[in-house]
């Protein structure tokens, strides 16, 4: 996200700098930001928000930082005991106005601050209420301005859903925080909420979705409706799910509405509540959940090979070592004869590498050597790989996990020291793909 300190330097128009300042900081504690897959296009307008129309800044856990992040209101009727604007809290308010919104994001857009507009707001007033104003803003920049960038909108749940399905006509990306793991926790912690109300709208948008895309192939629909699909967020720590609970819903939401990303939010204690934990949950856990959620996108494992529904992800590995090392019986694998599948599953080897093994091996068998100048992580493969029959892992189990404990504790450490340089500290820091 932007710097607020350096563009309040500049006249903001309508809008105040002590309401931009509020509705900024507020917008910060959600995560799921990260402008990708649109295919929207420039169609006589200003703005781009093509996936290669676009020039962004990336943080190194691959997020846009090119998006104005900011609320609509956080003037809040809702009372979830872990947000800093919920009711009771002894917060700043501030409300903007449609045009305040569309005004700031062009004027940012034409001064080369911003590529799009991410968009959420408090619950004021009513849902529904709430919701005609955020589709109001979209429905402006696309139709008034003719804004033709990126545009992320937070649905607003138990909104009427044909407003939600006319935002999807004009938003690339929306997104609906399922927030909490359990219908327990919501109940608890977040009671205006309920499990039905948090996936029913997504479960909507998914079939729209797959509906639209049909009738655009048949000719019958020329628009767009949500080109870059949905995203969702889960507060992690807040309440006692264990890891396996909220990876099984991860991999629900994947399977079932084809989600594009799903965001974890390690809880951090911004206001002070008895319900709630006193002390940050920190960051190696959000961390080992982005590991786990990236081998169930691009590896082929499954939620169920990793742990069981009550269990937590080693802290001492990452989830994929943490596998193998519970499959050592399937271990070493010759690299220049094992399938794909296979290769996707050794520690040390991440996707790209895996792709590039299968193509290189088609014109020479590859060695120790080959590996090291493809850069692969061999101080873990090679204690599950072989190369033409040469192994030079260690045999012995108890020192496999001795050595691999090692390097996941320097590597570790400097991923999340680099994460730590981060200004908002919800972010989240993904696995580099090329490591796992």
């Amino acid at each position: 996200m932007f710097d607020f300190y350096v563009l309040t330097r500049y006249n903001l128009g309508m809008i105040t700098e002590e309401k931009l300042k509020i509705l900024t900081e507020s917008a910060k504690y959600d995560v799921s930001c990260s402008s990708s897959g649109s295919g929207r296009k420039n169609a006589g307008g200003i703005g781009n928000g093509y996936v290669s129309g676009c020039c962004h800044s990336f943080t190194p856990d691959g997020r846009c930082i090119s998006l104005l992040k900011i609320l609509l209101s956080n003037d809040c009727i809702y009372n979830c005991r872990y947000c800093p604007n919920r009711l009771d809290a002894d917060v700043p308010r501030a409300t903007a106005t449609p045009d305040e919104i569309c005004e700031l994001t062009i004027d940012f857009y034409k001064r080369n601050y911003i590529e799009g507009l991410f968009l959420s707001s408090a619950v004021c007033k009513n849902p529904d209420y709430t919701m005609e104003r955020l589709l109001l803003v979209v429905k402006k920049l696309r139709t008034e301005y003719r804004f033709h960038g990126y545009i992320h909108l937070k649905g607003i749940p138990r909104a009427d859903p044909l407003l939600m399905r006319e935002a999807a006509l004009y938003a690339d990306r929306m997104s609906y925080n399922v927030e909490l793991p359990s219908e327990r926790s919501l109940k608890l912690l977040a009671p205006q909420k309920s499990k039905q109300s948090l996936l029913e709208p997504i479960k909507t948008l998914a079939l729209q979705q797959a509906q639209y895309r049909e009738e655009k192939k048949q000719g019958l629909f020329k628009g767009h409706f949500l080109p870059a699909g949905q995203t969702t967020q889960m507060i992690v720590g807040a309440s006692p799910e264990a890891d396996g609970q909220i990876l099984r819903l991860t991999q629900a939401l994947y399977l079932k509405t084809g989600m594009k990303r799903v965001y974890y939010s390690s809880y951090v204690p911004v206001v002070q509540d008895k319900l709630l934990p006193e002390t940050p949950v920190g960051q190696l856990r959000e961390h080992r959940l982005y590991q786990a959620d990236w081998l169930l996108r691009f590896y082929g494992f499954t939620v169920e090979e990793l742990l069981a529904e009550g269990e937590n992800l080693s802290t001492e590995y990452d989830p994929k070592c943490a596998w193998a090392l519970k499959n050592l019986h399937l271990f070493p694998v010759e690299i220049n004869r094992a399938p794909l599948d296979t290769l996707l599953r050794v520690p040390g080897i991440g996707a790209k590498n895996a792709y590039k093994i299968v193509e290189a091996r088609r014109y020479t068998k590859l060695t120790f050597e080959d590996l090291t100048k493809m850069r692969i992580a061999l101080k873990r493969a090679k204690h599950f790989i072989t190369c033409n029959g040469k192994f030079f892992g260690a045999e012995n189990e108890t020192v496999v996990r001795g050595l691999l404990a090692a390097a996941e504790t320097t590597e570790s450490a400097e991923q999340l020291s680099l994460f730590s340089l981060q200004s908002n500290p919800q972010n989240a820091l993904i696995a580099l793909t090329g490591q796992l």
